[in-house]
C-alpha cells in the first residue's frame, strides 16, 4: 500500500499487521476505528484528520508521518511518534 491514496476510506476493524503504508500513503480523513496496524510501516503517511479511536499502533513507525488533528489516537508503543503529537 505504499503511496496508495485511501483519503477518507472506510477501514473500521481493518487488519493492516505489518502493512507498508510508507512513503506519502494518504489517509486524510480516513477512518481506521479500532484497526489492527501493529508493526504496519507508516513512514511519511499523510494521517492528517484520520479517526484513529482504539486503532491498535504498537510497534508501528510513524517517522515523518502527518499526524495532524487525527481523532482518538493513542500512540503508545508507537515507534518514532514526532514529540508534538504526544
Amino acid at each position: 500500500l505504499t503511496g496508495a491514496d485511501l483519503r477518507g476510506a472506510n477501514l473500521t476493524g481493518a487488519n493492516l499487521y505489518g502493512a507498508n503504508l510508507s512513503d506519502g500513503a494518504n489517509l486524510p480523513g480516513a477512518i481506521l476505528d479500532g484497526a489492527y496496524m501493529r508493526e504496519a510501516n507508516l513512514t511519511r503517511a499523510n494521517l492528517a484528520g484520520a479517526d484513529l479511536y482504539g486503532a491498535n499502533l504498537y510497534g508501528a513507525n510513524l517517522t515523518g508521518a502527518i499526524l495532524d488533528h487525527v481523532i482518538g489516537a493513542d500512540f503508545t508503543g508507537a515507534i518514532n511518534v514526532n514529540p508534538k503529537y504526544r
